[in-house]
């Protein structure tokens, strides 16, 4: 009975020897990589070629960042967006006050806490929120707050339904985070004879608070980059607007959808660069998350 024995690849000056067919497949594949790269490209660059060269020409107006649209009727030209831009900033911080908390601490227990049926229970649960669609968390606040509740469609609800939407990318973000954080360094502070829970805030959080900042800071440009809660809970106002839970509130998404759709000039525009606005406030937000995340990562 004979076997055969496996032959090692050919050797020419130690560099191993790829077949040709390796070589041509591995040719095909890295073109192929590329044309699906610049397929998809091309509806990207569209867009914002698109928005670009219909809303810049407002953005470029000082009024546009100093003014709101009270008494400006669609077909008039002139007004702003700081009204919406407020709105828009002030129920992301109200929503990021509650939902970094909850994410944060969700993520200390799990990583550092969490065993057991409770654990994969808590896991589980995140797991489905990462899932759940914007237009469904609205939905539900709008379920609890206004029919059951009774209350009125107000900012604060658009707020509470964000923090659904953000609670996930925070948990999942600062649970990574602190599984890169040594173990080495728990278990000298164990031996110096530090509780865990003075182990956890002084050394664990720190070490891995550049991470856990990124990920906050991903997550708020999640939340102000959707429409779905505002068009359901938050109606618009023409004007600025500081009362979270009394009367409506603006916010770019609904400036957006003010305008959409109304065939004067004017209105166009104001569209147009409102969304512009959204997307330059949402790349802002990235840009600062991977700066903060390249200088100031889990230092090992």
């Amino acid at each position: 009975m004979t076997t055969e024995t496996p032959t090692a690849a050919p050797f020419q000056g130690g560099l191993v020897v790829r077949s040709g067919s390796r070589v041509l497949k591995d040719r095909i594949a890295t073109v192929l990589v590329y044309l699906a790269f610049a397929l998809a490209m091309v509806p990207l660059i569209w867009i914002m070629w698109t928005v670009v060269a219909n809303g810049w020409d407002l953005l470029l107006s000082a009024g546009w960042w100093t003014h709101s649209q009270r008494n400006i009727l669609p077909e008039q030209v002139g007004g702003g967006a700081y009204h919406a831009i407020y709105g828009t900033v002030v129920q992301a911080i109200i929503c990021a006050v509650i939902a970094v908390p909850l994410g944060v601490f969700t993520a200390i227990y799990l990583v550092e806490y969490g065993r057991g049926r409770l654990a994969r229970v808590v896991s589980f649960m995140v797991d489905i929120l990462t899932g759940i669609p914007s237009i469904v968390a609205a939905l539900f606040i709008y379920a609890v707050w206004v029919t059951t509740f009774g209350f009125h469609r107000v900012a604060f609800a658009v707020s509470l339904s964000l923090v659904l939407l953000m609670i996930p990318v925070v948990v999942r973000s600062t649970e990574e985070m602190l599984k890169l954080v040594p173990n080495e360094l728990r278990e000298a502070s164990y031996a110096l004879g530090v509780p865990k829970w003075k182990t956890i805030a002084q050394i664990v959080v720190p070490t891995a608070l550049g991470g856990i900042v990124t990920g906050i800071m991903l997550g708020l440009a999640r939340v102000m980059g959707e429409t779905a809660p505002l068009l359901i809970l938050g109606p618009y106002a023409a004007g600025i607007a500081t009362d979270l839970f009394n009367g409506p509130m603006a916010a770019l998404p609904t400036l957006i959808r003010e305008n959409f759709g109304q065939p004067d000039p004017a209105s166009q525009a104001r569209m147009w660069a409102s969304a512009l606005t959204l997307i330059l406030i949402v790349l802002v937000l990235n840009i600062a998350g991977r700066f903060v995340a390249r200088f100031s990562g889990v230092k090992k």
